[in-house]
């Protein structure tokens, strides 16, 4: 049986509870729901408000992470998207294309009532590694 892996990279923010940024398990990794915070000073990417600017971070977050772990945006299986308001959808759509232009991942989208620190929007996802 293969040792699952902890995934750390200083190019993403710590995590904010008693996780892993990720693990990785065989030729799967799965990356931790990741908010729109900096690596360096923890706090949100353009403001606590910025949508946009904390959409954009968390997805950044989330490709250092898959780096980190040998793996990449392209080989990226499932994304699960967690937003503060469904109104920010089609926004989010169109950032999320700036990381996803021709590959397509599965994915998911849900509304939720709160996200850690306040946050506005976190992403999560499955990929494979070489």
């Amino acid at each position: 049986m293969s040792e699952i892996q902890m995934i750390h990279t200083s190019k993403a923010p710590a995590a904010v509870g008693p996780y892993s940024q990720g693990t990785a398990w065989n030729a799967l990794v799965f990356v931790s729901g990741q908010l729109g915070l900096l690596p360096e000073s923890g706090t949100f990417a353009g403001g606590p408000e910025d949508f946009e600017s904390q959409a954009r971070q968390a997805l950044r977050n989330m490709s250092a992470i898959l780096d980190a772990a040998g793996s990449s945006l392209e080989q990226v299986l499932n994304v699960e998207v967690f937003l503060t308001d469904m109104g920010q959808f089609a926004t989010f759509n169109a950032i999320y294309e700036e990381f996803f232009n021709t590959h397509k991942p599965a994915r998911a989208a849900v509304e939720v009532a709160g996200l850690p620190k306040g946050g506005l929007v976190e992403v999560k996802c499955t990929a494979t590694k070489s």
